[in-house]
């Protein structure tokens, strides 16, 4: 399932804790290449990608029709400062954005929104990744 990821993503999916079962998160999905190929790493577990664009997110759902009819993986059209969990949703355990200018501190009003956001949509123990250090840097979301 890689075969499509540029080398960067591959590298950005390859860095990632991601494990059977885990509940992920994407921010930012744009055509959901990453977002697929985490779906086929988490057997068992799931994955939602969200973006602010309605043209992305029917991008990505045309490309992954087989991951949401397996139910592993899943697409949301919502901006990042806007995102909340939906009644009776899981809270996720991992968080990933790649080239999110509100996380990567092109937009730092709008960060700390995305990063209450995130608190909030986040397990206990969840944690988030964004680009940015080699190739991934983890932010902690307990200043937020």
């Amino acid at each position: 399932m890689t075969g499509e990821l540029s080398d960067r993503l591959r590298a950005i999916l390859e860095a990632l804790p991601l494990r059977p079962g885990l509940r992920v998160l994407e921010i930012g999905c744009g055509p959901g290449a990453l977002a697929r190929a985490m779906a086929a790493r988490i057997g068992g577990g799931h994955v939602l990608a969200i973006d602010r664009s309605a043209r992305a997110i029917a991008q990505a759902v045309a490309g992954s029709k087989a991951e949401i009819a397996a139910g592993w993986l899943s697409f949301r059209q919502a901006a990042a400062e806007a995102f909340v969990l939906e009644r009776g949703e899981i809270p996720y355990d991992l968080a990933v954005a790649i080239r999110v200018g509100a996380l990567d501190g092109r937009h730092p009003a709008a960060g700390e929104k995305v990063r209450l956001r995130l608190a909030a949509a986040l397990t206990p123990q969840g944690r988030l990744f964004i680009d940015g250090g080699d190739p991934l840097r983890e932010v902690r979301l307990d200043s937020a």
